[in-house]
């Protein structure tokens, strides 16, 4: 008889997600259900407000990517008014946005997704001498994995754990079996977790010097940016580059070290070697060096078919409802999306905890909708954006894919599994944290000649404009769509990169990556799911901030009635 193993919350993620499955006899996932447990009302509160306002709004959308929605919004608003911005502008948002990734991926490995793979009590047990040899393997120059700062790491956590309150380190499955690091190396990837902490704030800091503030910058504009005294601020560009040089130093000699390390380590084990069910990839092209030059290339990949990348046609895109807690009568396109809640229970059935409430496969289950493109579900992220331009014979990206593989002796199949997708994010960051560097030194040689960083927009009360962005946040493609009529939001829709990858189910049965890459996945004690969490932390799950809170008795917990037009 299969059991039912639920999952709520899903820590270490940004919002609020639900994982349920069901597993048979020898503890293999049948069936996988994802849930969006709360409402992202974003796009109805924008209705009516000026398209001014967009970028300043949406970027409350999300917590931890705020500058992504930030910039999609205020392009998409730029793109329907037909505002070409100017080059500095272009060079100022792409380097915001490198700040924003390398101090993403940086977090999502270390804070959120490395307990998945570190087994933080074997560290306690590891030799310190030893560490620090066995880091040697993987740089030539490590860092924090000198004996001395690895035995101090050892200590400071063996005091906190001797305490009882083990404050990020408790509630974890530590000693479960799929664990494949020695304790040399759990502490030397543990040292580095700590190291995270110091450098991630720096990477914070780089895009607050063009953004003004992180989270939640400031300096964008439709039509440009205003950071135009910190560009022309000999002080603050060296200070930006400062700051790049030490967050870059981590990045090599740490997180891209620590991933070839969890290659070797993890290279044989089943649970990392799956966790890609749905082939299909989609990336747009993003992050400027030079004016009309990206970093990385725009595309579509069907059944992980390499040899043939389509072109992206957004008005293949649309989301379906069927199984998500929305009312519309047919899969709908982004520029005629509706918002609208149709919220139904959960239904109480007996689990390996017990009797719970759980979700209602047959019915609505998510708040998250179900895009599809061209009818056919697609992962989004640094994996797809990797295989894109890889496919497309980016050669910055093929030197690093290639280096990778043979560095680690895995096949070009690797990359399709959840090592692979946890492997490409760290070499999305190298690229990024390189190649920033060319669109640092486009932005000093324009501002010789050209100190511009805005265009006026202008509005017809009189035309109606229809609008879209896209471009490559931490998580993958974010979309913003727009329609403008009368001068004011007529609708709105963002279809972020979390929706592509946790939306449930479809209208044709279709099920979206985050469930799909549980099917087959074998858990060692259902009532200690690890490997779900490894599989899905993979995709850094960033859940629609929500403005609603649902309690499962259906008792109301509060109502708010807001004018969207009043603030």
């Amino acid at each position: 008889m299969n059991k039912r193993v639920v999952i709520d919350p899903i820590t270490r993620i940004e919002g609020h997600l639900r994982i349920e499955v069901e597993v048979d006899q020898n503890n293999v996932i049948t069936k996988a259900w994802a849930s969006s447990t709360l409402w992202r009302g974003i796009e109805v509160i924008l209705k009516g407000r000026t398209p001014m306002d967009v970028g300043l709004i949406v970027q409350r959308i999300c917590g931890v990517c705020t500058y992504s929605h930030y910039r999609c919004g205020t392009e998409a608003v730029e793109n329907a008014l037909g505002v070409k911005i100017p080059p500095n502008a272009k060079y100022l948002r792409s380097l915001m946005q490198s700040s924003l990734h390398m101090h993403d991926h940086i977090v999502q490995f270390y804070q959120l997704h490395g307990l998945d793979w570190v087994d933080v009590v074997s560290a306690l047990s590891a030799d310190p001498a030893l560490a620090a040899q066995e880091a040697m393997k993987y740089t030539a120059n490590p860092i924090s994995a000198g004996e001395g700062d690895l035995r101090a790491v050892q200590e400071r956590v063996t005091k906190l754990v001797e305490t009882g309150q083990l404050g990020p380190f408790s509630n974890a499955y530590w000693g479960n079996r799929t664990y494949k690091f020695t304790p040399e190396q759990n502490l030397i990837a543990l040292s580095h977790y700590l190291k995270a902490l110091e450098v991630q704030r720096v990477a914070a800091e780089m895009l607050a010097i063009f953004g003004g503030k992180s989270p939640h910058p400031q300096s964008i504009v439709v039509g440009g940016v205003t950071s135009v005294r910190d560009m022309l601020s000999p002080a603050r560009l060296q200070e930006w580059k400062q700051k790049h040089e030490f967050v870059n130093d981590f990045i090599i000699r740490a997180y891209k070290a620590d991933i070839v390390m969890a290659a070797a380590a993890f290279g044989s084990e089943p649970s990392v070697l799956g966790g890609l069910n749905v082939p299909n990839f989609l990336a747009t092209e993003d992050f400027v060096t030079t004016d009309g030059q990206f970093m990385f290339n725009q595309g579509v990949i069907m059944n992980g078919d390499l040899a043939n990348v389509s072109d992206l046609d957004p008005m293949q895109i649309v989301e379906d409802v069927t199984h998500a807690w929305y009312k519309a009568d047919a899969p709908q396109h982004p520029y005629d999306g509706t918002t609208i809640p149709d919220y139904t229970s959960l239904v109480e059935r007996e689990t390996v905890y017990g009797k719970l409430p759980t979700l209602n496969e047959d019915g609505k289950y998510s708040w998250v909708k179900s895009p599809r493109y061209n009818g056919e579900p697609i992962e989004v992220g640094p994996l797809a954006s990797i295989l894109v331009s890889y496919a497309r014979g980016n050669q910055v990206v093929v030197d690093a894919v290639n280096g990778l593989l043979e560095t680690t002796g895995l096949p070009i199949e690797a990359l399709f599994t959840t090592l692979g997708r946890t492997a490409a994010r760290m070499l999305h960051t190298c690229i990024v944290a390189d190649e920033c560097l060319k669109t640092f030194d486009a932005l000093i040689t324009n501002i010789q000649s050209d100190e511009s960083t805005y265009t006026k927009p202008e509005i017809d009360p009189n035309k109606e404009y229809l609008g879209h962005a896209m471009i490559e946040a931490p998580r993958g493609m974010l979309s913003h769509w727009i329609r403008i009529k009368n001068g004011l939001v007529e609708n709105y829709q963002a279809v972020v990169p979390t929706t592509w990858n946790a939306g449930p189910v479809d209208e044709l049965g279709q099920m979206g990556p985050y469930e799909a890459s549980l099917i087959g996945l074998q858990l060692e004690d259902p009532t200690k799911p690890l490997e779900v969490l490894r599989v899905i932390h993979s995709f850094d799950p960033c859940m629609a901030c929500a403005v609603h809170v649902m309690d499962y008795k259906g008792q109301n917990l509060g109502e708010f009635k807001i004018d969207p037009n009043g603030f």
